[in-house]
C-alpha cells in the first residue's frame, strides 16, 4: 500500500514541534522507509514523532516513528520503537 494523508492527523504542536498520529494496514517496515511520508513534505519536520498504529489488518503493532529527514521532497522515518509488551496474565 502507500501513505495515505487521512490517516495522518495532529494530536499536538508546540514550539516547532508536532506529536501526529497515523493508522496504516500497511507493516512498519514499509512504513519506515525512505519516501513513504513524501507526500507530507510540507507538513512534517526533522523531530516530529508519529504514534502509529500499523499493520491493522494483519497482526497489528503499535509505536513511534521518528521523523530523521526531510529534504528536497524526500521523507525519512527512522525505524519504529515498539509500543506496548506481551500481555501475560
Amino acid at each position: 500500500m502507500a501513505y495515505n494523508s487521512k490517516d495522518l492527523s495532529v494530536l499536538a504542536y508546540a514550539n516547532g514541534f508536532t506529536l501526529w498520529h497515523y493508522t496504516t494496514i500497511d507493516p512498519a517496515i514499509d512504513v519506515d522507509t525512505s519516501g513513504y511520508f513524501n507526500d507530507a513534505t510540507d507538513m512534517v519536520r526533522v523531530g516530529d514523532m508519529v504514534l502509529a498504529n500499523t499493520d491493522t489488518d494483519g497482526t497489528p503493532a503499535s509505536g513511534i516513528f521518528l521523523i530523521n529527514a526531510n529534504s528536497a521532497g524526500v521523507v525519512d522515518a527512522a525505524d519504529m520503537t515498539a509500543v506496548g509488551a506481551a500481555d501475560l496474565d
